[in-house]
């Protein structure tokens, strides 16, 4: 009786005080950002203390103030966040609690019976932002110039500590763990059968995914693959020439390797990797320290700070993402994934265990990313490599630079997996 009685009173307990792990029901979301909020954001802008302008006439030093300075300006005054909150509010988005945390998605079912579903993960400092331009032509092709047979159901996850969301309030979220998360959200949404796509964080999580095999995954696309052979990481690690067995494109996909480091342009991972917290004191109060950390990224290196009005992902478009991580204050713990990650690197084979993926996976690489792999280093690295292509232009944030090409990449990587 005793038994029945502390059982019953637990129950309560977790009602009352709405613990997530007892609720695995699937929630619709709306995003209501209050006035209040926005005009505390645009009142910091104002108020910035600026640093002195840089020493150098690039950004090897970080975000010129130059070019920083008209765009925070904007960010304060012109920018307008209904916008961007209206169109994600356009799609349908939702909140389940899996493994105690709160994860928000949008799940976009396509009208095309028996579609491919397809789980679509984000990287830092991305968000879901990066999908929106592909979400209709992936879900509904017949209406973009497609074909029905490659339509997707889409699922397209926060990662934990990221955006809408909820923040681990304990250590343990690596992309292993995310991984399982996400194969417990296919399952919990009915897909008995389904693939996987990612880039940046995005490929970890995914490759994860792969190399766990969870019933009904199908297969994998990665548009930043973990192929950096074992001989070229050691080599790396210590400012090594190239390995003398590499031949001219091994070589100068290493050589580009190492001027990236050499230059710094990957200390900013170094140091969320290290301290985290640190960096969230400052971007957690300041929305230009925020905005300057987050264009650090060499993803936006060639990125003219809005003022080429044909370049994507625009202004207001890059202003939409950093407003994201801005309004949930998700500074601090987006940056715990690098520390989660106990500096296994995203792009090495050995350390993200490439050979133990057995599923089909499919790789594109567009020529403006970080790095881009030659095919000989991707098929070492995934020993069921079904689709290889390095694209025609495109950078890291492909989905955002190159909607039109990156869906046709989806659309072709995975139709020998319908």
């Amino acid at each position: 009786m005793k038994h029945k009685f502390a059982a019953a009173l637990a129950l309560c307990v977790c009602a009352l005080f709405n613990v997530a792990s007892a609720d695995d029901s699937v929630r619709p979301f709306k995003i209501a950002i209050e006035e209040k909020v926005l005009v505390d954001l645009r009142q910091r802008i104002a108020a910035t203390r600026w640093p002195d302008k840089e020493t150098v006439g690039d950004a090897s030093q970080g975000a010129p103030l130059a070019q920083l300075q008209p765009l925070m300006r904007y960010w304060g005054t012109d920018y307008d966040w209904r916008k961007a909150e209206a169109q994600l509010n356009a799609l349908p988005q939702f909140v389940t609690t899996i493994d105690g945390v709160d994860i928000h998605f949008i799940w976009v079912r396509s009208p095309t019976p028996n579609a491919l579903p397809m789980i679509m993960t984000h990287g830092w400092p991305g968000s879901v932002f990066e999908f929106i331009q592909v979400i209709g032509p992936l879900s509904n092709p017949l209406a973009h110039g497609g074909k029905a047979s490659d339509a997707f159901d889409l699922v397209i996850p926060s990662i934990p500590g990221y955006g809408f969301s909820g923040k681990p309030g304990g250590t343990g979220w690596d992309p292993d763990r995310i991984a399982q998360v996400w194969a417990q959200l296919m399952q919990r949404l009915g897909y008995p059968q389904y693939v996987a796509q990612g880039g940046d964080w995005g490929g970890p999580i995914t490759g994860a995914m792969a190399r766990q095999a969870p019933a009904g995954l199908r297969g994998i696309h990665l548009n930043l693959p973990a192929t950096i052979p074992p001989e070229a990481g050691a080599a790396l690690a210590v400012a090594a020439p190239a390995p003398a067995s590499f031949d001219p494109q091994e070589r100068a996909t290493y050589e580009a390797v190492a001027t990236l480091i050499k230059q710094g342009n990957l200390a900013y991972s170094a140091m969320m990797a290290a301290r985290p917290q640190t960096i969230g004191y400052g971007v957690a109060d300041s929305p230009v320290a925020l905005a300057a950390f987050l264009l650090v990224h060499p993803g936006f290196s060639q990125w003219t700070y809005g003022t080429d009005a044909q370049q994507l992902p625009s202004r207001d478009q890059v202003l939409d993402d950093i407003s994201l991580y801005w309004l949930t204050n998700s500074g601090a713990s987006s940056a715990r994934l690098y520390w989660e990650n106990k500096g296994r690197s995203p792009l090495s084979s050995s350390a993200q265990k490439t050979s133990e993926i057995s599923l089909p996976v499919a790789i594109t690489v567009f020529p403006g990313d970080v790095y881009c792999p030659p095919e000989s280093w991707a098929r070492r690295a995934y020993k069921n490599l079904i689709y290889f292509r390095q694209a025609e232009k495109g950078g890291h944030f492909a989905a955002w630079e190159q909607p039109q090409l990156f869906t046709e990449e989806l659309r072709t990587a995975f139709r020998s997996l319908r």
